[in-house]
């Protein structure tokens, strides 16, 4: 990867009902979701216990201004990765965390 830090925006925290329990400095675990039917570049969000908690956004719609889309992250992360929680969002379900 790159040297210069690379942040990503996570989604769909509302879907897991997680946006209570993430907070800034959690470690979280990134893996390419290979066998999603919907998108081809998705990346699964998981806290080191394991508990999905979202992914990383991919839509124009949902990416955060200077944050990596999981399009633009996938070819450059092995199969799996890790991330650190920046800030939460919880009242528009999402967050930002940089990668490691």
């Amino acid at each position: 990867m790159e040297d210069r830090n690379i942040y990503i925006t996570i989604d769909h925290l509302d879907d897991f009902e997680c946006t209570s329990i993430l907070r800034p400095g959690d470690r979280l675990v990134l893996k390419k979701d290979k066998e999603n039917i919907y998108d081809d570049e998705a990346i699964i969000v998981y806290k080191e216990n394991k508990t999905k908690i979202g992914y990383v956004a991919n839509s124009v719609h949902s990416v955060a201004r200077g944050t990596y889309s999981a399009g633009r992250l996938y070819d450059r992360m092995e199969d799996e990765s890790s991330c650190t929680v920046r800030f939460v969002l919880q009242e528009d379900g999402y967050a930002i965390a940089e990668l490691k």
